[in-house]
């Protein structure tokens, strides 16, 4: 910075303080009113507008400099004030993050924009810190000049491409890049000093300022080990907002009805499928097998682990606990242990229209982008994690997510394999990771379901449907056999998805039939239900 011509420099000063009069004035000498503006109190409280002009102007090369360095003094003098908060070290990494020297200009202004709120709302407020970024990170790019910046560079998918890039430098992000970072910083910082030093009272708070950075840095390196964890789950959650927006534009469902959902296969229908028209998902007795956990042997442990009270009565607490398991959950599993996921995480779950987005079967992001990149994931999902056509339909998924600082209790183990009496040669294989949590049926998240009398060839939208609650006092009554015979003729159909943490259902891509040209004549047209159109949860 110290050969640039004060020419550019007068005009990136006067974008970077709002000041043009100082511009015009052949007498101002630039570099002291660049330290000046350095020095300038750094207001945490700034608008967002003023974030988004930070941000905008600080796409040109010397006002990015400027701004950098504005930032570093900032942290330096609240580390000077109070070096044993560990949020001001976050905070100072941050803006370290902004000195790398493979930052793009526009991957570094995404970042300004969501670590600007981030420094708003503080670490513990992480997740709402980043929802409110993003939507002034999607103004920032609906900007003509980053518009042309996006077309210029060829970006297509820019939510993807910025999370990708995001995610390469979440990986950087490590004590000796900070340190090489900081170093480059105080190249700067050293070359300003030196422009006017000499000068009166600017010089002597500028040297000054410059001890103090070097102080800073002499404490860095004990202080960063600590930051590091904190800061990459912040960028983890900015990844995974990013990552959701892009599922929301191009994998959303948008307009129900044109989606044909063809209802749940009868069982008795799917065996005689596989039967006719066996599909490549299905093996044969003498391939691997995962057997199936007894369910009383495990019993005890899934008792003791989402009891409410421990031995002596005492209560345990919520976050101590660890979801209840049916005998048919338990029989699920080859291989079954607690485990504790902490967030930013996100799961996924594989449903169809009729599937209820808050249920027990799911899977993690690393599952489910290996299911993906399988040449037939569907068959991949049924194959793998053992699942029958007249179990799940699918075509849709739900995320999960599990934000920074929340925590989920969970059972995770490898998928049993599945037998049916009705296919004695045949199994699914299972062996994949599955995980499995639940909440209560009456909990007010479930979701909310209307049951539809399957009226051959006439659309949903024209049959009227029951409640749930309707259907619970209509089974009262009822015999096994009857009650059966209900779930044959009817079709619960998602009405919402009130979970706050799932967003979607988004399109798997894998179309929504199980045996194509098999069922053709079956279509059903959706009725426009809000739990059949993606939302996305903040």
């Amino acid at each position: 910075m110290s050969d640039v011509a004060t020419t550019p420099m007068r005009d990136a000063l006067a974008w970077a303080t709002n000041d043009t009069s100082k511009a015009k004035e052949p007498s101002t000498n630039p570099f002291v009113w660049l330290w000046e503006a350095i020095e300038g109190d750094f207001n945490d409280e700034r608008s967002t507008a003023q974030i988004l002009f930070d941000t905008a102007v600080s796409m040109i090369p010397l006002v990015d400099q400027l701004c950098d360095m504005r930032d570093l003094v900032a942290n330096v003098r609240k580390l000077s004030r109070d070096a044993r908060d560990m949020w001001n070290w976050v905070a100072l990494v941050l803006t370290l993050i902004g000195l790398f020297p493979t930052l793009g200009s526009l991957v570094k202004g995404v970042l300004k924009i969501f670590f600007a709120f981030i420094r708003h709302h503080g670490g513990t407020a992480a997740a709402k810190a980043v929802d409110a970024g993003m939507t002034w990170v999607i103004t920032f790019l609906r900007r003509r000049d980053v518009q042309r910046y996006i077309s210029v560079s060829k970006i297509d998918e820019i939510f993807k491409w910025l999370a990708t890039e995001i995610r390469a430098v979440r990986a950087k992000v490590n004590v000796g890049e900070l340190m090489r970072a900081f170093d480059r910083g105080i190249g700067v910082i050293e070359g300003l000093v030196g422009k006017v030093e000499i000068i009166p009272v600017v010089g002597k708070k500028a040297t000054a300022t410059l001890e103090d950075v070097r102080r800073i840095r002499m404490m860095a390196n004990e202080h960063f080990a600590g930051a590091i964890r904190p800061v990459q789950d912040l960028l983890d959650s900015i990844v995974l907002r990013l990552e959701k927006e892009a599922l929301a534009k191009q994998r959303g469902i948008v307009d129900v009805a044109n989606i044909h959902f063809r209802g749940n296969l009868p069982e008795a229908s799917a065996v005689a499928l596989m039967r006719k028209y066996p599909p490549k998902w299905l093996s044969k007795d003498g391939e691997e097998l995962f057997e199936s956990l007894v369910a009383k042997d495990r019993r005890t442990m899934v008792r003791n682990a989402s009891a409410n009270t421990d031995a002596n009565g005492r209560l345990i607490p919520e976050k101590d606990r660890f979801p209840n398991l049916s005998d048919q959950s338990i029989e699920s599993f080859h291989t079954l242990a607690q485990h504790v996921i902490r967030g930013p995480a996100r799961l996924y779950r594989v449903i169809g229209p009729s599937s209820r987005a808050m249920s027990d079967c799911w899977v993690t992001e690393a599952i489910f982008k290996k299911l993906q990149s399988a040449p037939d994931p569907k068959a991949a999902w049924r194959e793998h994690l053992a699942v029958w056509p007249d179990w799940n339909p699918d075509g849709q998924f739900v995320i999960y997510d599990i934000k920074a600082g929340e925590t989920l209790n969970v059972w995770r183990g490898k998928a049993a394999s599945q037998r049916k009496a009705s296919l004695p040669d045949h199994f699914l294989r299972g062996g994949e990771e599955q995980i499995v949590f639940n909440i209560e049926r009456t909990d007010v998240r479930n979701d909310t379901v209307l049951y539809y009398k399957n009226m051959s060839g006439k659309p949903l939208s024209q049959v009227k449907p029951m409640t749930q609650d309707q259907v619970n006092a209509l089974k009262r009554d009822m015999t096994a056999a009857q009650r059966k015979a209900f779930d044959d003729s009817h079709l619960c159909l998602r009405q919402k998805i009130n979970h706050p943490n799932i967003s979607g259902p988004f399109e798997t891509g894998w179309g929504y039939t199980e045996f194509d040209g098999v069922l053709r004549a079956a279509k059903i047209g959706l009725p426009e239900l809000p739990g059949q159109l993606t939302t996305v949860n903040r």
